[in-house]
């Protein structure tokens, strides 16, 4: 197993400025900062992308990713573009993407509709290859990673070096379902996104499922992802600052707990 540093995706505070989700990630003891496309960095805003490297970078902070929204095939190269563009202004090392239309679930796919899918983020790959970047593509419900075993078929299918994976439980997905899908997929995950859901969505404090995510992150298997891996916590109960106070002394915690031996 290697090693997670603490993340944070700042689509769990959409409601808080840069410099206040900054603020909150530092004294925190947050290392790095998935920033979200949709409200912080909207693609195509570069000045706002260099600013916000600055100061994440200006506190000490990593940028670990481009939290896009692109999803292929209903997104073309020419949107990627942007995407990556704006990737490249924030400092961002990794670009997340959805597979496949979002909110579509893997089952309603067909063939040829998912090689579709699986062609056009190759070249997505690609084209962020030739800019030293990676993309990484979300495991959510509604997406081609739904499902355990469209999730490995995807990645099949695809066949690109420079395509990861991330990981996150469906909610209340039960434990040893999770296990088996992290042996299954866990060589292609590049980073980890945290939270503490039932499957009804209900939010708890991360405390509640301490138990849960230890066991799930030392049974995590090495990776050919060759970067520094996070482990993000996305979304806390109420939205709430405080819950993420709390969350976070939980997730330092845990993180220590699930160190592997010989590192610092």
């Amino acid at each position: 197993m290697t090693r997670f540093r603490p993340g944070l995706c700042t689509v769990t505070f959409r409601q808080l400025g840069p410099e206040d989700v900054i603020a909150l990630a530092v004294e925190c003891g947050i290392e790095g900062i998935e920033w979200a496309g949709d409200v912080h960095v909207p693609p195509g805003q570069l000045a706002v992308a260099r600013r916000v490297q600055a100061l994440t970078e200006g506190v000490g902070l990593s940028v670990i990713s481009y939290g896009s929204y692109i999803a292929p095939p209903s997104d073309d190269e020419r949107a990627f573009a942007t995407v990556l563009e704006t990737a490249q202004a924030l400092g961002a090392p990794n670009i997340r993407i959805w597979p496949g239309t979002r909110n579509r679930d893997s089952a309603t796919y067909d063939t040829d509709e998912r090689y579709q899918v699986a062609q056009a983020i190759r070249r997505m790959a690609r084209m962020a290859d030739d800019a030293s970047i990676t993309v990484s593509l979300e495991y959510h419900p509604g997406s081609l990673t739904d499902d355990l075993g469209s999730a490995r078929r995807l990645v099949d299918e695809i066949d690109d070096p420079n395509a990861f994976l991330y990981w996150q439980p469906s909610p209340g997905l039960p434990l040893g379902a999770a296990i088996e899908e992290i042996g299954t997929v866990g060589p292609e995950v590049s980073h980890v996104h945290v939270f503490a859901w039932d499957r009804e969505k209900n939010r708890y404090p991360l405390a509640d499922q301490m138990d849960q995510w230890r066991t799930i992150l030392n049974a995590m298997p090495e990776t050919r992802w060759r970067g520094e891996r996070f482990a993000m916590i996305e979304f806390v109960k109420g939205d709430s600052p405080d819950q993420f106070r709390a969350d976070a002394a939980t997730f330092r915690q845990l993180l220590e707990e699930v160190q592997p031996s010989g590192t610092a």
